[in-house]
């Protein structure tokens, strides 16, 4: 038997995914592509923190 690797058929789907309760298959959230790219004061708290971290990390080795 011989399948096609892209269905046409949008009712065709995954036996896992058919498996999963409905609450697990929500759909996403629509995020506009502008809002995934914005760099806010958390990440730039996280990054800093991570940084210092590691640097202070290495220099224990080193010492």
């Amino acid at each position: 038997m011989r399948r096609n690797l892209v269905t046409t058929d949008e009712t065709c789907r995954h036996p896992f995914r058919r498996t999963l309760p409905p609450h697990v298959k929500t759909e996403l959230y629509d995020i506009p592509a502008e809002a995934l790219w914005r760099l806010t004061t958390e990440d730039v708290r996280g990054f800093a923190s991570v940084y210092v971290a590691a640097t202070a990390a290495i220099l224990v080795f080193i010492f």
